[in-house]
């Protein structure tokens, strides 16, 4: 027996990115008390806190006209750690450039992306970052624990 924690859910809408032409990449993250057993751990939409509980990562990204495409935004939050269905809202960042980087961007498109989304489950390292706000990505989930308080995990 372990404790036991069910994601259902899905992307409802991103919004303030200033072009409707966006998609989102997600993953989830679990930390080392906690494995997945079945379903997808990363994927994409389409174009158009307990320590180390786990959380869903975001990136948001823009295609243009001539299909290139660019990051938005990025953005994490926590599963909620009660049962039931839940509005998630997950406010989204992009990395600031200096001057120059901003200017291209605005004209040119393109902009600074991060190595490794990674970055954004490091508190110190993410603090570390300029960055300017870029949106929301709103989420329903529905949550199902099982054996959580054997485990001493209250909700």
């Amino acid at each position: 027996m372990a404790a036991e924690i069910h994601i259902i859910g899905q992307i409802e809408s991103a919004y303030g990115f200033g072009d409707n032409r966006v998609a989102c990449r997600w993953s989830l993250h679990c930390g080392g008390g906690w494995r997945v057993i079945e379903g997808e751990v990363e994927g994409q939409t389409h174009t158009d806190l307990p320590e180390s509980w786990p959380r869903i990562l975001v990136e948001v990204w823009n295609y243009d006209k001539y299909g290139r495409h660019s990051i938005s935004g990025y953005g994490n939050c926590f599963v909620p750690s009660s049962p039931g269905e839940h509005k998630v809202e997950c406010h989204c960042w992009r990395p600031k450039g200096n001057f120059k980087e901003e200017l291209t961007r605005s004209f040119i498109g393109g902009g600074l992306q991060l190595r490794s989304a990674n970055i954004l489950l490091d508190p110190v390292q993410s603090a570390q970052l300029r960055t300017v706000a870029a949106g929301t990505v709103e989420m329903r989930l529905g949550i199902i624990t099982r054996h959580l308080d054997k485990f001493g995990i209250l909700c």
